[in-house]
């Protein structure tokens, strides 16, 4: 397996492979139509869109779009999706850690996201507010976390907010 950033000819059938992760056979799950609108937003970014192959097919997916902790850029993180048939052999921990090193490597001062505190304590992340980071909806609580990267400094404080597709679901 390899993970390595998104090239043109990937978009398809990553688009595909989040929609499999999160399929729960209702139709196209949010986070598939998600993705399409990151795209095409000025929130993208190119080299935070990363792909796990493997035997040559891309298999996961994972991808940071711009975002804000009051007035600092700093990138925010979803969705991560791994073929349904894989989500248990470490796909996800190898493309979260690709993403950490390549958001640090970028200069990015943290990475925020919504999820389970449970999975993602294992990389470092925290509940954003011991670090003075307020989420987009305060009941998220402590499932809005945040890691602080090699660029952090402690005086970056205030309200996250996701790049604009993340506003309107």
């Amino acid at each position: 397996m390899i993970i390595r950033r998104e090239r043109p000819d990937d978009v398809a059938t990553a688009r595909a492979v989040q929609a499999a992760a999160f399929d729960k056979g209702d139709g196209e799950p949010v986070e598939a139509r998600l993705l399409d609108e990151l795209r095409a937003c000025d929130g993208w970014i190119p080299a935070l869109s990363l792909v796990a192959e493997r035997d040559g097919e891309v298999v996961g997916h994972n991808v940071c779009t711009r975002g804000h902790i009051g007035d600092v850029s700093c990138v925010g993180l979803g969705p991560i999706g791994i073929a349904p048939s894989l989500q248990t052999d470490g796909l996800g921990s190898a493309l979260m850690h690709a993403m950490i090193g390549a958001a640090d490597a970028l200069g990015e001062p943290a990475i925020a996201l919504l999820g389970s505190p449970d999975y993602y304590s294992r990389f470092g992340f925290v509940p954003s507010t011991t670090l003075g980071i307020e989420p987009p909806e305060a009941a998220w609580g402590e499932f809005f976390q945040a890691l602080p990267l090699s660029a952090w400094d402690p005086s970056i404080a205030g309200q996250f907010r996701y790049a604009a597709p993340f506003e309107e679901l």
